[in-house]
């Protein structure tokens, strides 16, 4: 069994970079042209992720008195902390449809990774720094002595944590639990509307089913769903119920249904803990490290792909699929 070192894994994220970007569309921008590539700072970016370096004047003084990178990372010079925040805020949409291309890669399917049944839930990270009161958010008003408050965040409530002050991770996997598809937004966004706006890409790629949990029922979405030929499985939807919004005869089997509704909790539930042992966030509520919605939008999408890079890197070397331990050591 052999581990791979921290050169590979690199090598590997370049590939999928830039075959990533060679299918996208040339369009042509105005202003002078970008001097660090879109793919070098996602490279570093995740470096400094994984060494658990997250504030941008940090990883530039890391640069700085690490001139190796620079190479590494193929990087022509050491950025500014003020440019490295500003295109670190920047790459969210990028990074979206990077994973999403990862998923879909060539390399997925040849480790299995397809996207017939995915499944979908949410979970709540909570915001940098104090706590910012519904009664005084509601009004705006921020009471004197709170310092640092995120004002992009907002509350919502967990079922398995209670009330939280931050954000809400929308997150869509496989069985094995590979992302295919994440989606940031402010903790009181509900979850099913989040899903309405990943339908289209989702019927794109392929998905004929999709699991989720209690908060997702809704007989209205599922028949919506249902017109397109895919399946919104929850709970409470029984085998009857799943094959008469189908009009099949029968298309899923009871066993069949059974199994994947029992097959969520170790599909995506673990996947949430799992991102957060990569980004070392495992306190209470998932703290986050940084703050504003953009900043940290590319700090779990990050972490996401992070997920997506050693999974892909464990198939190829045999190694078992959601082990992280290997990846965060060889780069710390």
């Amino acid at each position: 069994m052999l581990y791979p070192d921290m050169r590979e894994y690199i090598t590997f994220l370049f590939l999928m970079l830039d075959e990533f970007l060679a299918t996208e569309e040339k369009t042509s921008k105005r202003g002078r042209p970008e001097t660090y590539s879109d793919a070098s700072l996602i490279v570093f970016y995740t470096v400094m992720t994984l060494k658990g370096i997250t504030a941008m004047r940090a990883q530039h003084d890391y640069l700085f008195h690490h001139p190796l990178w620079l190479e590494r990372c193929r990087l022509p010079a050491c950025p500014s902390h003020v440019t490295l925040g500003r295109r670190y805020k920047a790459l969210t949409h990028r990074l979206q449809a990077f994973t999403e291309y990862v998923a879909t890669s060539s390399f997925a399917r040849e480790a299995g990774f397809l996207q017939e049944i995915v499944y979908e839930d949410k979970s709540l990270f909570k915001a940098a720094g104090p706590v910012w009161h519904q009664k005084d958010r509601i009004k705006n008003h921020l009471p004197e002595g709170l310092r640092g408050v995120d004002k992009t965040a907002t509350w919502s409530k967990s079922g398995y944590h209670g009330w939280v002050y931050g954000y809400g991770l929308h997150l869509t996997c496989i069985r094995n639990g590979f992302p295919v598809m994440f989606q940031l937004l402010p903790a009181n966004v509900n979850e099913r509307k989040v899903l309405d706006t990943k339908k289209e890409r989702l019927i794109e790629k392929g998905v004929r089913c999709i699991v989720a949990d209690n908060g997702y029922v809704d007989k209205k979405r599922a028949s919506a769903f249902a017109e397109t030929e895919v399946l919104l499985l929850t709970p409470k939807t029984t085998f009857a119920e799943a094959n008469a919004l189908l009009g099949a005869d029968p298309l899923y089997t009871a066993t069949q249904v059974e199994t994947l509704q029992t097959a969520r909790k170790v599909a995506i539930e673990p996947v949430f803990d799992l991102l957060s042992k990569l980004l070392s966030i495992t306190g209470a509520h998932k703290p986050l490290p940084i703050r504003g919605l953009a900043y940290v939008s590319t700090f779990l999408g990050i972490g996401i792909l992070v997920l997506q890079l050693a999974m892909l890197m464990n198939h190829r070397c045999g190694l078992p699929t959601r082990n992280i331990k290997h990846i965060k050591t060889v780069f710390r």
